[in-house]
């Protein structure tokens, strides 16, 4: 790729999510999302590899489809109430596939089958970028819209968690596994939207940090399965040792910064007196970090035998400097003391 394309395609990428986040009309919203859509694919298909490009394929039929009922949708809001203000979208039947739409965007169950394949096909760089910023606009909109009908948040929220648990169990490739993790996480966010939507950006910020430092771990150690993981030992040991704390942190557990997230949000729905959707949420994330914990221990807790058909990777220093890897491990451990501060903020 042209160095000069690089730069162009990150600040559409930027752009198009400003304008939806700035916009309070479905029409500049949809092009925001268009903008952002059309942006990612050349990233996606600079690797000539076929898996990239039918990743890459399928995703822009599914963004397209999505944008579809998304224009759909609002067309036949205003056709029915005469209003295109995002917040104005109070008619039940362009409410709901609004909200399909936005769920197709962001890959939540039950249409979250297109996400793992194409993450699957994608380096790690170019599946961060979908799996963070790509959420970011799709977001903001779930946060805007009407609440009126929460039943259906719940049950978005909900089967996201059940499904991104439930199908990590059985995936040995990282990218699939990170992929259902986003699903879950995803699913704590959203259920969460109906009842405070002050801690969607809390819970969104603390999962970029945390899937932030898997993705670049398992692009410095070049480890794509959980047999390479098991032999990534040699290439960094100090990091390879510190990946089981990101994942525990990643399954919200104390003393670690992922549990402000899970802790706020069944805090917030025991307040609103849903003990059995918060007691339901809580066992289903044991799913998740039941996987978290097999990664941990194909990680750092077991030696490769002597007997391995395979090569093991040369020690060799790193290419770029890891920065920001350092900056997102440290923030993805210790931020648990600052949790009254980050309420209050969100709080104000």
């Amino acid at each position: 790729m042209s160095p000069y394309m690089l730069p162009m395609l990150l600040n559409a990428l930027i752009l198009g999510t400003l304008i939806t986040l700035s916009s309070s009309h479905w029409l500049l919203a949809w092009v925001g999302l268009e903008i952002n859509s059309f942006a990612i694919i050349p990233l996606m298909a600079q690797n000539p590899h076929p898996r990239a490009l039918e990743a890459t394929l399928k995703y822009f039929i599914i963004q397209a489809t999505a944008a579809i009922m998304l224009l759909f949708s609002s067309t036949l809001n205003a056709w029915l109430s005469g209003q295109w203000d995002i917040q104005h979208m109070t008619h039940p039947i362009p409410l709901a596939i609004i909200t399909i739409a936005l769920s197709l965007k962001m890959g939540l169950a039950p249409v979250h089958a297109w996400f793992p394949e194409i993450l699957q096909g994608l380096d790690f760089k170019v599946g961060l970028i979908i799996s963070t910023w790509q959420k970011l606009a799709p977001l903001i909109l779930f946060a805007q819209v009407s609440h009126e009908y929460s039943i259906l948040y719940t049950i978005l929220g909900l089967t996201s968690i059940l499904v991104g648990g439930w199908g990590g169990l059985n995936q040995t490739q990282l990218r699939k596994i990170l992929a259902y993790s986003s699903i879950a996480h995803m699913g704590w966010v959203i259920l969460v939207a109906h009842y405070f939507p002050a801690f969607i950006i809390l819970a969104f910020s603390i999962y970029v940090i945390m899937t932030f430092t898997l993705f670049l771990t398992f692009h410095y150690t070049h480890s794509t399965s959980m047999n390479s993981l098991s032999t990534s030992w040699t290439k960094a040991p100090f990091l390879v040792s510190t990946i089981p704390l990101t994942l525990f942190s990643l399954g919200g557990l104390p003393p670690f910064t992922g549990f402000i997230s899970k802790w706020v949000i069944l805090n917030e729905l025991t307040k609103q007196g849903l003990m059995m959707l918060a007691t339901i949420a809580a066992l289903s994330a044991l799913l998740s970090l039941f996987f978290y914990l097999r990664l941990s221990y194909a990680m750092a807790l077991t030696m490769p035998p002597n007997n391995l058909p395979a090569t093991l990777s040369w020690r060799l220093p790193f290419l770029l400097s890891p920065l920001l890897l350092t900056s997102s491990l440290i923030a993805s451990f210790y931020l648990l003391p600052l949790s009254p501060s980050i309420l209050a903020f969100f709080l104000l």
